[in-house]
């Protein structure tokens, strides 16, 4: 595929310089999540002409808790999706071939956060607890974790946890409805911040730190379009342009921060948070050149399979869950 790439390059640019000035290629990207600085790559490579530069006509849409990105891209209505992994690969298994083509975030930034005067000071601690939890695919990293530890999630235990169906906020940390919340870094953590609670009142344990955390935030797309030589140049034009994006906004936060504000039709967000969700956001593109570690991609899939009763995946996946044809192209 790497071959085919070079080859279809190669003539678009003959053709490019045969032809004179023709149309850009047109991109559709679907976000997993509504406008903020966790997609600030995206943002800033448009902003900045990077996408322009590379012939492209980039559509970027927000998603929202009622959009699903492995449905839309089903649909037709993207090109390419950020989803995290453990999502992305159960619609695989499910019948939606997605393939990962570009990783640009190389940590996870996925925690629980607790209220440190319940005497919890480690993850031995949880046993017994009320714990706020994601679904709609994001449970399944805490699920492995559990089972790591040995702590039952289904209720049927009396050393096992309590678990809180968590919405999209804080407020069952807040009102004492749950010991322990879902946070990203980037994101819920200084929302309990926000709302008058000292770090000093808290104890974080990352998912990274545990040796549980899944990738998030890859560009996936459906394996069938992988299939044309011409695509696959177009995604490698993307993938390079973002990872411009990304790597400019890394070195220029609070630029980008705002650039994100700008992209915000709602106005729901605010400068101060932006600027510190770039900032976070930065620590886990770091090191990031958007190629997929198989390493990481198997250490995703042994947590997934890893997950107790209800695993998110029931066998392994194989490497036809990724390619590396794209970023090999935008590198190269």
């Amino acid at each position: 595929m790497k071959d085919l790439t070079r080859t279809a390059l190669g003539l678009a640019l003959a053709g490019g310089l045969a032809g004179g000035a023709q149309a850009a290629d047109e991109v559709t990207l679907q976000l997993k999540w509504v406008t903020q600085a966790q997609f600030a790559g995206y943002y800033v490579a448009e902003a900045k002409g990077f996408y322009d530069e590379a012939d492209l006509d980039v559509t970027i849409r927000p998603g929202g808790p009622d959009i699903a990105p492995p449905q839309v891209i089903a649909g037709g209505g993207a090109d390419v999706i950020v989803e995290w992994m453990p999502a992305a690969l159960a619609a695989r298994e499910n019948g939606l071939p997605l393939v990962n083509i570009a990783q640009p975030f190389k940590s996870s930034g996925m925690m629980m956060t607790c209220w440190a005067d319940t005497g919890i000071e480690a993850p031995e601690d949880l046993a017994n607890r009320t714990l706020g939890v994601w679904f709609f695919g994001n449970e399944f990293p805490f699920l492995s974790w559990m089972a790591k530890l040995g702590i039952d999630t289904d209720g049927k235990s009396e050393s096992g946890v309590e678990v809180l169906k968590q919405g999209f906020n804080v407020d069952p940390l807040l009102q004492r409805q749950a010991d322990c919340i879902s946070t990203m870094t980037y994101n819920e953590y200084w929302q309990v911040i926000d709302a008058g609670v000292s770090p000093e009142e808290l104890v974080t344990f990352k998912y990274e730190d545990q040796g549980v955390a899944t990738l998030e935030d890859g560009l996936w797309t459906l394996e069938e379009n992988l299939e044309d030589p011409a695509f696959v140049d177009k995604m490698a034009r993307f993938v390079d342009a973002s990872m411009r994006g990304w790597k400019y906004a890394e070195e220029n936060p609070d630029e980008a921060a705002m650039i994100v504000l700008e992209n915000d039709a709602t106005g729901a967000q605010t400068e101060k948070h932006q600027k510190r969700m770039m900032g976070e956001v930065a620590k886990l593109t770091a090191g990031s050149d958007g190629t997929l570690d198989p390493a990481d991609y198997e250490r995703t899939v042994e947590t997934l399979l890893s997950g107790g009763s209800t695993p998110v995946i029931t066998e392994h996946p194989g490497d036809g869950a990724w390619t590396h044809a794209v970023t090999d192209a935008a590198l190269n």
